[in-house]
Protein backbone atom coordinates (compact mmCIF):
# COMPACT_ATOMS: atom_id res chain seq x y z
CA UNK A 1 0.00 0.00 0.00
CA UNK A 2 0.87 3.66 -0.51
CA UNK A 3 -0.17 6.11 1.97
CA UNK A 4 -0.06 9.96 0.53
CA UNK A 5 0.37 12.10 3.23
CA UNK A 6 2.43 11.88 6.61
CA UNK A 7 -0.07 13.63 8.92
CA UNK A 8 -1.88 11.76 11.45
CA UNK A 9 -4.22 10.62 9.82
CA UNK A 10 -1.67 8.90 7.32
CA UNK A 11 0.47 7.64 9.78
CA UNK A 12 -2.80 6.21 11.51
CA UNK A 13 -3.54 4.24 8.54
CA UNK A 14 0.12 3.00 7.69
CA UNK A 15 0.23 1.65 11.13
CA UNK A 16 -3.41 -0.26 10.96
CA UNK A 17 -2.12 -1.82 7.23
CA UNK A 18 1.03 -2.54 9.24
CA UNK A 19 -0.65 -4.56 11.64
CA UNK A 20 -2.80 -6.91 9.49
CA UNK A 21 0.37 -7.65 7.56
CA UNK A 22 0.47 -4.91 4.57
CA UNK A 23 3.47 -3.80 3.35
CA UNK A 24 3.25 0.09 3.31
CA UNK A 25 5.29 3.13 2.56
CA UNK A 26 3.80 6.77 3.58
CA UNK A 27 4.86 9.23 1.07
CA UNK A 28 5.28 13.04 2.40
CA UNK A 29 5.91 16.03 0.71
CA UNK A 30 7.31 18.19 3.35
CA UNK A 31 11.50 17.60 3.47
CA UNK A 32 11.78 18.21 7.09
CA UNK A 33 9.28 16.75 9.39
CA UNK A 34 8.92 20.21 11.33
CA UNK A 35 5.95 18.49 13.88
CA UNK A 36 3.72 22.77 13.31
CA UNK A 37 0.84 22.99 15.13
CA UNK A 38 -0.80 23.45 18.02
CA UNK A 39 -2.88 21.13 20.32
CA UNK A 40 -5.43 18.64 20.22
CA UNK A 41 -8.43 17.56 22.32
CA UNK A 42 -8.70 13.27 21.76
CA UNK A 43 -12.25 12.17 22.56
CA UNK A 44 -13.09 8.61 23.41
CA UNK A 45 -13.35 7.65 19.79
CA UNK A 46 -10.05 8.70 19.02
CA UNK A 47 -8.47 7.01 21.80
CA UNK A 48 -10.37 3.81 21.23
CA UNK A 49 -9.13 3.95 17.32
CA UNK A 50 -5.60 4.46 18.76
CA UNK A 51 -5.75 1.39 21.12
CA UNK A 52 -6.93 -0.62 18.25
CA UNK A 53 -3.92 0.38 16.39
CA UNK A 54 -1.84 -0.26 19.21
CA UNK A 55 -0.81 3.10 20.67
CA UNK A 56 -3.09 4.22 23.05
CA UNK A 57 -1.28 3.43 25.79
CA UNK A 58 1.53 5.77 24.60
CA UNK A 59 -0.88 8.37 23.81
CA UNK A 60 -2.43 8.35 27.17
CA UNK A 61 0.51 8.48 29.08
CA UNK A 62 2.05 11.67 27.00
CA UNK A 63 -1.67 13.71 27.33
CA UNK A 64 -3.42 15.13 30.01
CA UNK A 65 -6.62 13.99 30.70
CA UNK A 66 -9.59 17.16 30.64
CA UNK A 67 -11.84 16.98 33.88
CA UNK A 68 -12.60 20.57 34.58
CA UNK A 69 -13.80 23.63 32.61
CA UNK A 70 -16.58 24.19 30.00
CA UNK A 71 -18.09 27.48 28.53
CA UNK A 72 -17.96 30.88 29.42
CA UNK A 73 -18.82 34.49 28.76
CA UNK A 74 -16.34 36.77 28.17
CA UNK A 75 -17.03 38.31 31.87
CA UNK A 76 -16.49 35.50 32.96
CA UNK A 77 -19.72 33.92 33.85
CA UNK A 78 -20.27 30.19 33.44
CA UNK A 79 -22.45 29.01 30.63
CA UNK A 80 -22.27 25.65 30.83
CA UNK A 81 -19.54 23.05 33.13
CA UNK A 82 -17.57 20.17 31.94
CA UNK A 83 -17.10 16.93 33.79
CA UNK A 84 -15.19 14.71 32.74
CA UNK A 85 -15.24 12.33 35.34
CA UNK A 86 -18.69 11.35 34.06
CA UNK A 87 -17.75 10.91 30.92
CA UNK A 88 -14.93 9.26 31.48
CA UNK A 89 -17.12 6.81 33.58
CA UNK A 90 -19.73 6.93 30.53
CA UNK A 91 -17.00 6.46 28.05
CA UNK A 92 -14.17 4.91 29.69
CA UNK A 93 -11.79 7.67 29.27
CA UNK A 94 -12.18 11.72 29.69
CA UNK A 95 -11.46 13.67 26.73
CA UNK A 96 -7.11 14.38 26.67
CA UNK A 97 -5.43 17.07 25.42
CA UNK A 98 -1.99 16.30 23.48
CA UNK A 99 0.04 18.66 21.94
CA UNK A 100 -0.05 17.96 17.44
CA UNK A 101 3.74 17.37 17.70
CA UNK A 102 3.77 14.51 20.14
CA UNK A 103 1.07 12.80 19.08
CA UNK A 104 2.95 12.80 15.61
CA UNK A 105 6.46 11.69 17.09
CA UNK A 106 4.28 8.83 18.55
CA UNK A 107 2.91 7.63 15.23
CA UNK A 108 5.85 7.70 13.75
CA UNK A 109 7.78 5.57 16.49
CA UNK A 110 5.25 2.93 16.06
CA UNK A 111 6.84 2.33 12.12
CA UNK A 112 9.75 1.68 10.62
CA UNK A 113 11.91 4.35 9.70
CA UNK A 114 11.94 2.88 6.32
CA UNK A 115 8.21 3.29 5.54
CA UNK A 116 8.30 6.81 5.69
CA UNK A 117 9.54 8.66 2.12
CA UNK A 118 9.79 12.24 2.63
CA UNK A 119 10.48 15.20 0.36
CA UNK A 120 8.32 13.16 -2.27
CA UNK A 121 5.27 14.72 -3.94
CA UNK A 122 2.29 12.52 -5.31
CA UNK A 123 1.29 14.19 -8.47
CA UNK A 124 -1.14 11.74 -9.62
CA UNK A 125 -2.52 8.35 -9.57
CA UNK A 126 -3.78 5.81 -12.63
CA UNK A 127 -6.61 3.36 -11.17
CA UNK A 128 -7.03 1.90 -15.26
CA UNK A 129 -4.76 -1.29 -14.34
CA UNK A 130 -6.43 -4.36 -13.15
CA UNK A 131 -5.64 -4.86 -9.44
CA UNK A 132 -3.41 -2.24 -9.31
CA UNK A 133 -2.84 1.65 -8.82
CA UNK A 134 -0.13 3.22 -10.29
CA UNK A 135 1.46 6.56 -8.13
CA UNK A 136 3.33 9.03 -9.96
CA UNK A 137 5.46 11.01 -8.24
CA UNK A 138 8.51 13.24 -8.98
CA UNK A 139 11.15 10.88 -8.84
CA UNK A 140 9.36 7.99 -10.61
CA UNK A 141 6.33 5.42 -10.20
CA UNK A 142 4.88 3.25 -7.48
CA UNK A 143 3.08 0.83 -7.74
CA UNK A 144 0.72 -0.68 -5.50
CA UNK A 145 -2.49 -2.56 -4.45
CA UNK A 146 -3.38 0.06 -2.56
CA UNK A 147 -3.30 4.01 -2.41
CA UNK A 148 -4.53 6.04 0.71
CA UNK A 149 -5.18 9.60 -0.18
CA UNK A 150 -4.52 11.07 3.33
CA UNK A 151 -3.50 14.34 1.64
CA UNK A 152 -5.11 16.80 3.74
CA UNK A 153 -8.14 19.57 3.05
CA UNK A 154 -6.57 20.84 -0.20
CA UNK A 155 -5.84 17.16 -1.39
CA UNK A 156 -5.05 17.06 -5.30
CA UNK A 157 -5.80 13.07 -5.42
CA UNK A 158 -9.57 13.94 -4.76
CA UNK A 159 -9.49 16.58 -7.15
CA UNK A 160 -8.43 14.00 -9.62
CA UNK A 161 -10.67 11.25 -8.54
CA UNK A 162 -13.01 13.39 -8.20
CA UNK A 163 -12.92 16.68 -11.17
CA UNK A 164 -16.66 17.61 -10.57
CA UNK A 165 -16.51 18.23 -6.82
CA UNK A 166 -16.44 22.06 -6.14
CA UNK A 167 -13.80 21.05 -3.09
CA UNK A 168 -12.72 23.07 0.03
CA UNK A 169 -14.61 26.54 0.62
CA UNK A 170 -13.91 29.42 3.37
CA UNK A 171 -15.87 28.52 6.30
CA UNK A 172 -16.31 32.12 7.53
CA UNK A 173 -13.85 32.26 10.25
CA UNK A 174 -10.01 32.41 10.78
CA UNK A 175 -8.22 30.58 13.69
CA UNK A 176 -4.74 31.83 15.51
CA UNK A 177 -3.37 29.48 18.17
CA UNK A 178 0.21 28.89 19.95
CA UNK A 179 1.31 26.46 22.85
CA UNK A 180 2.35 29.01 25.70
CA UNK A 181 6.11 28.61 25.94
CA UNK A 182 6.74 27.67 29.63
CA UNK A 183 3.93 26.43 32.03
CA UNK A 184 1.34 28.66 33.15
CA UNK A 185 -1.17 28.30 36.09
CA UNK A 186 -4.64 27.24 35.15
CA UNK A 187 -7.75 26.47 37.15
CA UNK A 188 -9.50 24.48 34.63
CA UNK A 189 -8.19 21.71 32.01
CA UNK A 190 -10.29 23.27 29.36
CA UNK A 191 -12.45 26.13 28.36
CA UNK A 192 -14.73 27.75 25.04
CA UNK A 193 -15.43 31.25 25.87
CA UNK A 194 -17.72 33.20 23.40
CA UNK A 195 -18.34 36.64 22.47
CA UNK A 196 -19.76 37.82 19.05
CA UNK A 197 -18.14 36.21 16.50
CA UNK A 198 -15.07 35.04 18.57
CA UNK A 199 -13.93 32.06 20.45
CA UNK A 200 -11.19 31.83 22.68
CA UNK A 201 -10.36 28.55 24.20
CA UNK A 202 -7.58 26.52 25.85
CA UNK A 203 -6.35 23.32 26.76
CA UNK A 204 -3.91 22.58 29.24
CA UNK A 205 -1.34 19.59 28.79
CA UNK A 206 0.57 17.31 30.92
CA UNK A 207 4.21 19.04 31.11
CA UNK A 208 2.54 22.38 32.68
CA UNK A 209 2.10 24.51 29.00
CA UNK A 210 -1.31 25.31 27.34
CA UNK A 211 -2.21 25.85 23.92
CA UNK A 212 -4.74 28.25 23.20
CA UNK A 213 -6.72 29.47 20.31
CA UNK A 214 -8.71 32.50 19.01
CA UNK A 215 -10.86 31.81 16.46
CA UNK A 216 -12.80 35.24 14.56
CA UNK A 217 -15.60 36.05 11.86
CA UNK A 218 -13.23 37.36 9.03
CA UNK A 219 -12.94 37.63 5.57
CA UNK A 220 -10.08 35.36 4.32
CA UNK A 221 -6.71 35.75 3.99
CA UNK A 222 -6.22 38.80 6.52
CA UNK A 223 -3.14 38.57 8.38
CA UNK A 224 -0.91 40.74 10.80
CA UNK A 225 2.16 42.27 10.95
CA UNK A 226 1.88 41.03 14.94
CA UNK A 227 -0.77 38.41 15.36
CA UNK A 228 0.26 38.16 19.56
CA UNK A 229 -0.63 41.82 19.74
CA UNK A 230 -3.97 41.42 17.26
CA UNK A 231 -4.82 39.00 19.76
CA UNK A 232 -3.79 40.75 22.62
CA UNK A 233 -6.07 44.14 21.42
CA UNK A 234 -8.90 41.62 20.47
CA UNK A 235 -9.27 39.41 24.10
CA UNK A 236 -7.00 41.47 26.26
CA UNK A 237 -10.13 43.06 28.34
CA UNK A 238 -11.52 38.88 28.45
CA UNK A 239 -11.68 37.12 31.64
CA UNK A 240 -8.29 35.06 33.41
CA UNK A 241 -6.44 33.25 32.41
CA UNK A 242 -7.02 34.61 28.93
CA UNK A 243 -4.57 37.31 29.10
CA UNK A 244 -2.20 35.35 31.29
CA UNK A 245 -2.01 33.00 28.41
CA UNK A 246 -1.13 35.61 25.16
CA UNK A 247 1.74 36.97 28.16
CA UNK A 248 2.72 33.14 28.17
CA UNK A 249 3.02 33.58 24.38
CA UNK A 250 6.25 33.95 21.85
CA UNK A 251 5.22 36.45 18.53
CA UNK A 252 7.12 33.65 16.61
CA UNK A 253 4.94 30.92 17.93
CA UNK A 254 1.44 31.94 16.96
CA UNK A 255 0.05 30.29 14.21
CA UNK A 256 -3.20 31.73 11.49
CA UNK A 257 -4.93 29.38 9.09
CA UNK A 258 -8.49 30.26 7.45
CA UNK A 259 -10.93 27.75 8.66
CA UNK A 260 -11.67 25.30 4.91
CA UNK A 261 -14.33 22.71 4.93
CA UNK A 262 -15.88 20.15 2.52
CA UNK A 263 -19.35 22.03 2.77
CA UNK A 264 -20.37 19.47 -0.42
CA UNK A 265 -20.16 16.23 0.90
CA UNK A 266 -17.85 13.79 -1.43
CA UNK A 267 -20.57 11.30 -3.20
CA UNK A 268 -18.05 7.98 -2.16
CA UNK A 269 -14.78 7.64 -0.49
CA UNK A 270 -13.16 5.52 -2.23
CA UNK A 271 -12.65 5.68 -6.08
CA UNK A 272 -10.94 2.02 -7.65
CA UNK A 273 -8.56 0.91 -5.66
CA UNK A 274 -8.29 4.51 -3.96
CA UNK A 275 -9.71 5.10 -0.16
CA UNK A 276 -9.80 8.71 0.79
CA UNK A 277 -9.14 9.30 4.80
CA UNK A 278 -9.04 12.06 6.87
CA UNK A 279 -9.26 15.86 5.98
CA UNK A 280 -9.20 14.69 1.93
CA UNK A 281 -12.19 12.77 2.60
CA UNK A 282 -14.43 15.34 5.03
CA UNK A 283 -12.49 18.19 5.96
CA UNK A 284 -14.50 19.71 8.74
CA UNK A 285 -14.61 22.74 11.26
CA UNK A 286 -13.25 22.48 14.44
CA UNK A 287 -15.75 23.13 16.68
CA UNK A 288 -16.39 19.76 18.28
CA UNK A 289 -12.98 19.16 18.37
CA UNK A 290 -13.67 15.83 15.95
CA UNK A 291 -11.85 16.48 13.03
CA UNK A 292 -8.47 14.45 14.18
CA UNK A 293 -10.66 11.68 15.93
CA UNK A 294 -12.92 11.16 12.59
CA UNK A 295 -8.90 10.25 10.84
CA UNK A 296 -8.17 8.05 13.47
CA UNK A 297 -11.59 6.06 13.22
CA UNK A 298 -10.91 6.22 9.19
CA UNK A 299 -7.26 4.58 9.79
CA UNK A 300 -9.09 1.99 12.01
CA UNK A 301 -12.21 0.97 9.63
CA UNK A 302 -9.73 1.26 6.76
CA UNK A 303 -7.55 -1.78 8.85
CA UNK A 304 -10.20 -3.56 9.91
CA UNK A 305 -11.97 -3.83 6.64
CA UNK A 306 -9.15 -4.99 4.98
CA UNK A 307 -8.46 -7.61 7.43
CA UNK A 308 -12.09 -9.09 7.68
CA UNK A 309 -12.99 -8.83 3.90
CA UNK A 310 -11.90 -11.37 1.20
CA UNK A 311 -11.09 -8.87 -1.78
CA UNK A 312 -9.66 -5.03 -1.46
CA UNK A 313 -12.85 -3.86 -3.40
CA UNK A 314 -15.06 -5.58 -1.22
CA UNK A 315 -13.01 -4.04 2.06
CA UNK A 316 -13.46 -0.61 0.17
CA UNK A 317 -17.39 -1.04 -0.35
CA UNK A 318 -17.83 -1.31 3.55
CA UNK A 319 -15.16 1.30 4.74
CA UNK A 320 -16.92 3.96 2.10
CA UNK A 321 -20.75 2.64 3.85
CA UNK A 322 -19.35 2.50 7.29
CA UNK A 323 -17.19 5.92 7.48
CA UNK A 324 -19.33 7.86 5.03
CA UNK A 325 -22.73 8.74 6.66
CA UNK A 326 -20.93 9.01 9.98
CA UNK A 327 -17.86 11.32 8.76
CA UNK A 328 -20.02 13.51 7.46
CA UNK A 329 -23.05 13.89 9.92
CA UNK A 330 -19.97 14.69 12.35
CA UNK A 331 -19.21 17.16 9.63
CA UNK A 332 -22.75 18.91 9.77
CA UNK A 333 -22.77 19.01 13.06
CA UNK A 334 -19.69 20.54 13.30
CA UNK A 335 -20.80 23.12 11.21
CA UNK A 336 -24.12 24.14 12.94
CA UNK A 337 -21.66 23.94 16.09
CA UNK A 338 -19.69 27.05 14.90
CA UNK A 339 -23.25 28.94 14.02
CA UNK A 340 -24.51 28.21 17.47
CA UNK A 341 -21.56 29.22 19.09
CA UNK A 342 -18.39 31.35 17.91
CA UNK A 343 -20.23 32.61 14.71
CA UNK A 344 -23.16 34.18 15.99
CA UNK A 345 -23.11 37.62 16.36
CA UNK A 346 -26.07 39.34 16.77
CA UNK A 347 -26.85 40.39 20.36
CA UNK A 348 -30.44 39.06 20.71
CA UNK A 349 -29.03 35.53 19.11
CA UNK A 350 -26.27 35.52 21.55
CA UNK A 351 -28.22 36.50 24.64
CA UNK A 352 -31.03 33.75 23.65
CA UNK A 353 -28.24 31.16 23.37
CA UNK A 354 -26.58 32.18 26.58
CA UNK A 355 -29.47 31.66 28.92
CA UNK A 356 -30.37 28.21 26.92
CA UNK A 357 -26.87 27.25 28.19
CA UNK A 358 -27.47 28.42 31.33
CA UNK A 359 -30.60 26.96 31.99
CA UNK A 360 -29.88 23.35 30.38
CA UNK A 361 -29.15 20.84 33.01
CA UNK A 362 -25.81 19.28 32.75
CA UNK A 363 -26.73 15.83 31.14
CA UNK A 364 -27.71 17.42 28.09
CA UNK A 365 -24.25 18.50 27.98
CA UNK A 366 -22.71 15.19 28.42
CA UNK A 367 -25.25 13.84 26.02
CA UNK A 368 -23.82 16.00 23.38
CA UNK A 369 -20.23 14.80 23.62
CA UNK A 370 -21.49 11.39 23.87
CA UNK A 371 -23.65 11.93 20.49
CA UNK A 372 -20.65 12.03 18.54
CA UNK A 373 -17.16 10.09 21.49
CA UNK A 374 -20.15 7.22 21.63
CA UNK A 375 -17.76 4.94 18.58
CA UNK A 376 -16.00 1.99 18.82
CA UNK A 377 -14.06 0.49 16.27
CA UNK A 378 -13.93 -3.15 15.13
CA UNK A 379 -11.36 -5.61 15.59
CA UNK A 380 -8.39 -6.11 13.48
CA UNK A 381 -8.55 -9.91 13.39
Amino acid sequence: AVVVGGGIGGLAAAIGLRRIGWDVTVVERARILADAGAGISLHANGIRALDVLGVGEAVRAAARPQYTGGTRTPGGRWLARMDGAVLERELGTPIVGIPRAVLQRLLRKALPSECLVVGAEVTSVDCAGPGRVRVQVKEGVLDADLVVAADGVDSRLRGQLFPDHPGPVYSGSTVLRAITEHPVTLRTDFELTWGKGAEFGHIAFADGRAEWHAVLNSPPGIRHADALAAMRRRFGSWHDPIPVLLDATRPDAVLHHDIHELATPLPAFTAGRVALLGDAAHAMTPNLGQGACQALEDAATLAAALAGEPTVESALTRYDAERRPRSQSVARAARQAGRMGQQLTHPLAVALRNTGLRLAPSSLTVRAVLRHADWAPASLG
